[in-house]
């Protein structure tokens, strides 16, 4: 080989490595520290909010009701059948026997960041070996509002994720993550926000102890993009004061046009991302 084509193949490694290291530099450099810019929040539920399953929830409450008037006036029946020399009720007492008496009973619970995770979850080949990867962070916020007597009146407020602070088993990794990826070292994408439109799937009754399935359907917004995106919940009620649960949905990266950045060594990044979130919730005064 001349000379003068090893020069020429040793400028050319040597852009190559150039490029690469700029690369690496400039994702560093602008991927942040990872650091929150604030505690955080969401927006607060009330119980006296109007409740997201309208529909759901009357025909609920007509059900109760109806079933309690169908108790009350079997009691009643039999017991004018057990009392024939007694006096009959007047007409206020009737009406007054036979109404209903659903008395609402509702909770506002609050997650709990500190005994909380989010995860997302993908695969990628790293140097020709598969890889699965998890990103996790425990900056999560909102409220849950659970009604006993009409579970179908519940309802969840937004969930807000801090992006900023979410990590892999690598450095490079979250900052790729925060500077090209979700872009989330940027103010205006810090936050992924859910805010859900429906609840289906709720069962007629909630007990304490008792795991409860359902889903939840929202708008996830994932820098300025927006889809519709479902979630199989269970939640249990372990207490008066503590609500656990679980959920997980599935999305990919082409819904929020998520570009994986060149680096060295990686290919073959999914396309589906599992999302996951193990909630603590405990009760608050609304």
């Amino acid at each position: 080989m001349s000379r003068r084509n090893l020069t020429i193949i040793v400028i050319l490694v040597l852009m190559g490595i150039t490029s690469v290291v700029s690369i690496l530099a400039y994702t560093f450099l602008i991927g942040g520290s990872g650091e929150p810019s604030a505690t955080i929040s969401a927006p607060t539920l009330s119980l006296e909010d109007p409740t997201a399953n309208p529909a759901e929830a009357q025909i609920a409450a007509l059900s109760t009701q109806v079933a309690e008037l169908q108790a009350q006036n079997a009691t009643l029946v039999a017991g004018m059948a057990n009392a024939a020399d007694a006096a009959l009720p007047t007409t206020e007492t009737a009406s007054a026997a036979v109404e209903p008496t659903v008395e609402a009973v509702a909770a506002l619970f609050r997650i709990v960041p500190e005994e909380s995770e989010v995860r997302f979850i993908l695969t990628e080949d790293l140097r020709g070996t598969f890889n699965p990867v998890t990103g996790v962070t425990n900056q999560v916020a909102g409220d849950i509002a659970i009604d006993f007597a009409t579970p179908a009146n519940s309802r969840v407020g937004m969930i807000r994720i801090n992006a900023r602070t979410l990590t892999t088993d690598s450095e490079f990794r979250n900052r790729a993550i925060r500077a090209e990826i979700l872009e989330s070292s940027r103010d205006e994408y810090e936050f992924v926000e859910f805010t859900p439109t429906a609840i289906s799937g709720l069962p007629a009754s909630v007990a304490v102890g008792e795991p409860v399935t359902f889903q939840i359907t929202g708008d996830l917004k994932v820098r300025a993009i927006v889809n519709a995106v479902t979630f199989d919940v269970t939640a249990t009620v372990v207490s008066d004061e503590r609500l656990e649960g679980t959920a997980t949905a599935l999305v990919t990266r082409a819904m929020y046009n998520l570009q994986i950045p060149n680096a060295p060594g990686v290919t073959n990044v999914s396309e589906e991302v599992t999302l996951e979130i193990d909630f603590v919730a405990t009760r608050v005064e609304s």
